[in-house]
């Protein structure tokens, strides 16, 4: 069941109009076969995205043996972790927590979530600065950019992610119910943004003019689809407030 969250604590704690109780959600005693399956392939992508200037190639110059072997790298390691449980998603129970008490994080969301985290934040600052770059000085230097710049910034996400300071990699999961929200929100940000990217791209002749045009559809979406997050409006950005036992996802 949706609610919609007073005002007092929307000034108190920023949280969205829309929200869910703990104790309207349903608790599984199992995750079916087809719910874990369908959780693999978003850690494939995660991992394949993890070295930047790899994939990077990938989207610019097209496939080469390095991707492939990469790729079948990733796919062999996920699907052995989702074979025994060990990506989210993917165990054959929930991990079932209570809503804002202090339980332990286990290690394999911790390191997933990390991961996740270094594409989502240094793919989308890459692509603002590249976009930034090439709109002001008129010059393309994304290669350029993303080699030199990928590992410093996903090198500061991931250490962020180990030192436990990262929404879903920390070492308790005490804070989930609004964690859940911060990830996706950020997660649907950030992925449309770059969809809307990648079809101007692929849309639009090379022009000072288009490159504008991509800078503020690029901003625009991301600004626009935080605000729906924000807001509760895109799926699993709702905060779940504390009530009674539940599964996450």
């Amino acid at each position: 069941m949706v609610r919609i969250v007073p005002k007092s604590y929307r000034q108190n704690h920023g949280a969205a109009v829309l929200v869910e109780l703990a104790s309207d959600r349903p608790i599984r005693s199992r995750n079916k076969v087809h719910y874990r399956i369908a959780h693999w392939p978003v850690w494939i992508w995660a991992f394949f995205l993890a070295p930047g200037p790899i994939t990077f190639s990938l989207f610019a110059y097209g496939a080469s043996p390095a991707i492939a072997t990469w790729f079948a790298v990733v796919v062999a390691g996920t699907g052995i972790a989702a074979l025994f449980g060990k990506l989210p998603g993917t165990e054959p129970r929930p991990y079932v927590l209570l809503y804002g008490e202090d339980t332990p994080n286990p290690i394999h969301r911790r390191i997933c979530y990390t991961v996740a985290w270094g594409d989502v934040v240094s793919y989308a600052s890459l692509n603002a600065i590249t976009l930034f770059d090439a709109a002001i000085g008129g010059v393309w230097h994304s290669s350029q950019i993303f080699s030199w710049g990928y590992f410093p910034i996903a090198s500061a996400v991931w250490f962020l992610g180990v030192a436990g300071r990262l929404p879903r990699a920390r070492a308790s999961t005490q804070g989930e119910g609004m964690e859940r929200r911060q990830f996706y929100g950020s997660l649907w940000a950030v992925t449309l943004a770059q969809v809307t990217l990648l079809a101007l791209w692929k849309s639009l002749p090379l022009s000072p003019q288009s490159t504008w045009i991509k800078l503020v559809a690029f901003v625009a979406v991301l600004v626009g689809a935080s605000y729906l997050a924000r807001r509760g409006l895109l799926p699993r950005t709702r905060p779940i407030l504390p009530g009674t036992r539940a599964a996450a996802d």
